[in-house]
């Protein structure tokens, strides 16, 4: 299966108000395994970016300037993401904008994002699996332990990396390789990987006694230059 985890960054909320993409970045993932495959742009929108979005992901009128308009990413933008699995958090969000962004460019104008892939939203997942919680990108990075301390603004691919990351912890949690001598004869010759759903409660950590310690420490007395204590 081939999914891309995707996001963006656009000049306000509301594209009917006619707000445009800025920013769209892309991971690759095949197979649950990310590839280092990407797509990255940033977009001249041809109108200014509100305030309130600039504090938000930083990214200023001054820095388009100089970059490539919707028309000009449009058809390497359209085949990256043909055929897969987008992965959005909030996926409607995003899908209006790029819904909006197809119909302002001519040879798109009739191009719908679910007619050129699917899409999976991330957020309806994690509100189904973690009811009556936070389920924005910053509480799911803390609950399944993923390291955003680099962070400190939005950004369309760094928040895709971390949304990939969180995905597949969501999706998939640990696995276990089963290598024992018929996994062979009842796979073909794959190895058998066994998914281990992923509930979120935490391991019991027993911690010795005192007196278990000092008993250990005696039975090492035993052992002659034992590796433990060099």
């Amino acid at each position: 299966m081939r999914q891309i985890v995707l996001d963006t960054e656009t000049t306000g909320i509301d594209p009917k108000e006619g707000h445009r993409i800025i920013e769209i970045g892309c991971v690759e993932v095949i197979n649950r395994r990310l590839t280092g495959n990407h797509f990255h742009v940033y977009i001249n929108p041809k109108r200014e970016i509100e305030q309130e979005a600039i504090e938000v992901h930083g990214i200023t009128n001054e820095f388009l300037a100089d970059k490539p308009v919707f028309a000009d990413v449009a058809d390497e933008f359209i085949e990256f993401i043909r055929g897969g699995q987008l992965v959005i958090h909030n996926a409607p969000f995003d899908v209006g904008f790029m819904d909006h962004e197809f119909a302002m460019h001519g040879p798109t104008a009739n191009v719908k994002t679910k007619e050129i892939c699917g899409v999976l939203d991330t957020l309806v997942l994690a509100r189904d699996m973690h009811p009556g919680q936070k389920n924005n990108l910053d509480a799911l990075c803390k609950r399944y332990g993923i390291d955003n301390s680099h962070r400190e603004l939005h950004g369309a691919l760094l928040d895709a990396e971390i949304l990939a990351d969180v995905y597949l912890m969501m999706t998939g949690g640990q696995t276990d390789l089963n290598l024992s001598g018929n996994s062979q004869a009842n796979t073909g010759g794959a190895e058998v990987i066994r998914r281990i759903p992923r509930n979120g409660n935490k391991l019991k950590v027993i911690q010795a006694t005192a007196d278990e310690l000092t008993q250990h420490e005696a039975r090492l007395d035993l052992v002659q230059n034992p590796i433990w204590r060099q």
